[in-house]
């Protein structure tokens, strides 16, 4: 019995899906551990809460959707090029650089660092379309 491989690239596909819990966790950890009456973080209705955060709390909620939203494609891409045969060497590696960009875009966005994160956000999707190509002959 032959079993297929998990590759560096789909272990970033993992990665990359669970980024969007992180920022969640970062959006709402401010008001963990306090009463909802003093601001806590209300599980009844967390969007609504969310909705009401500021600063680097709202910044964070944000770089979640925009997380959810650029997952699509880098999985798309990912398997895409898997079925093209790309060199894995190759894809595994670009796979590694759009995470390390998308944690660096994240960590722009809460820092409050718009053209930093806009700028490392280019990359990002210039990185992914690379991976779509990656297994083009």
């Amino acid at each position: 019995m032959q079993f297929a491989r998990f590759t560096v690239a789909y272990w970033c596909v993992l990665i990359a899906a669970l980024l969007p819990l992180g920022c969640a966790w970062l959006a709402k950890s401010s008001g963990f551990g306090k009463p909802r009456k003093q601001g806590g973080f209300d599980n009844r209705d967390p969007r609504g809460w969310l909705a009401r955060q500021t600063d680097w709390q709202a910044r964070a909620n944000a770089a979640q959707a925009n997380s959810f939203e650029a997952l699509p494609f880098f999985i798309g891409a990912v398997i895409i090029a898997h079925q093209l045969g790309a060199p894995q060497t190759r894809l595994d590696i670009l796979a590694l650089v759009f995470v390390t960009l998308r944690v660096i875009y994240i960590a722009m966005y809460v820092a409050g660092l718009p053209t930093i994160r806009s700028a490392i956000w280019a990359l990002a999707l210039l990185v992914n379309i690379a991976i779509l190509f990656t297994g083009y002959r």
